[in-house]
């Protein structure tokens, strides 16, 4: 016979009550009495005794009675970015102590996704796609959605938001100021959307500085660490090589200092490289990266998305994050003038 909350809570001694609480990861309240928490005690007899017995929650029984899945998933573009694995550490951290089970879809298209596995709330990266708009809106009926998106406004789903405009452009005369072969390493153009906001501000940047767009200086890359490598190699390789690399993403300008290393380049005594996106690994690299995000996201978009999976009646809204530019080794302030 499958073992049971009651079988539980016998062989360890305690309520039901207090099994729920243990086994679904929250901080509860021992028979539901106000002020009276769970001792550390308790709850590892508890745990002890789920294990001794086999026990496994039925999510299928507890979904129909509370209305929720207790899962929260990630549709994530490219998992081995560091972007991606930092909101999928944030997240992991924060569902923990909270009784979620995050569910990753690492490289998968959440179009698909959706329509397969259901959850308290989805997280989806990138919707950039004619159409996408219209099908969020849809799935948004069924299930809970959050978006992030520069372009997107909430229709039936949340929208996360980075204000990242107008520091991409200082990003971009950061290194104008002092350079006149600034190469740009963006993503390669998706259908129905071939200038990039990032991308954009690279060719108004130019602009600014005086400086003509060519198209040689710009190399586009797939959705992976080794297309960034090879399109960074092209830039550096040439006779008129850059003295600067503006990435669209921390992956791609990460990429770019181990290319301009295995050429026995320095960085940034010989190129200076910028990233977008502020993730973990470009600020604990050697050098560590100059980049452009924001301060606090990662754990605040886990917060976020909590708080949507424990109240899925809560109104729509857009959570946005200013971003700035955060100056690190690889592309210094000049110690004369401090741009």
């Amino acid at each position: 016979m499958r073992p049971t909350i009651k079988s539980v809570a016998a062989a360890a001694g305690v309520s039901t009550a207090t099994v729920s609480y243990v086994l679904s990861g929250r901080s509860g309240k021992e028979g539901g009495k106000s002020g009276s928490g769970v001792a550390p005690a308790t709850v590892l007899r508890v745990q002890q005794a789920a294990l001794a017995l086999g026990y496994r929650p039925n999510q299928s029984a507890r979904a129909v009675r509370t209305g929720r899945t207790n899962l929260l998933m990630l549709s994530l573009t490219m998992i081995s970015d560091p972007w991606a694995l930092d909101v999928s550490r944030a997240v992991g951290t924060a569902a923990a102590q909270r009784g979620i089970t995050p569910m990753i879809l690492a490289d998968t298209d959440w179009r698909v996704a959706l329509k397969r596995q259901n959850a308290d709330v989805t997280f989806i990266d990138a919707a950039d796609e004619p159409g996408d708009a219209e099908l969020l809106a849809q799935a948004a009926k069924l299930q809970r959605l959050v978006v992030f998106s520069d372009t997107m406004d909430p229709d039936g789903f949340d929208v996360v938001r980075p204000v990242a405009g107008a520091s991409c452009e200082r990003a971009v005369a950061h290194l104008t100021s002092r350079h006149e072969r600034v190469a740009c390493l963006t993503a390669a153009p998706r259908a129905g959307n071939p200038i990039s906001t990032r991308h954009r501000a690279y060719i108004e940047g130019l602009a600014d500085a005086g400086l003509d767009y060519r198209d040689d200086y710009v190399e586009r890359f797939a959705l992976d660490s080794q297309s960034a490598f090879d399109a960074a190699l092209r830039l550096l390789q040439r006779k008129d090589r850059p003295t600067a690399i503006y990435a669209t993403t921390d992956f791609a300008a990460i990429a770019a200092i181990h290319a301009a290393q295995s050429l026995q380049l320095r960085v940034p005594e010989d190129v200076e490289v910028l990233g977008i996106g502020n993730t973990t690994e470009g600020e604990y690299m050697a050098p560590s990266l100059t980049t452009v995000g924001p301060e606090g996201f990662f754990d605040g978009v886990a917060g976020f998305l909590l708080d949507r999976a424990e109240n899925p009646d809560a109104p729509t809204q857009v959570l946005e994050f200013p971003w700035k530019l955060i100056v690190r080794d690889s592309a210094p302030c000049d110690p004369v003038s401090g741009v």
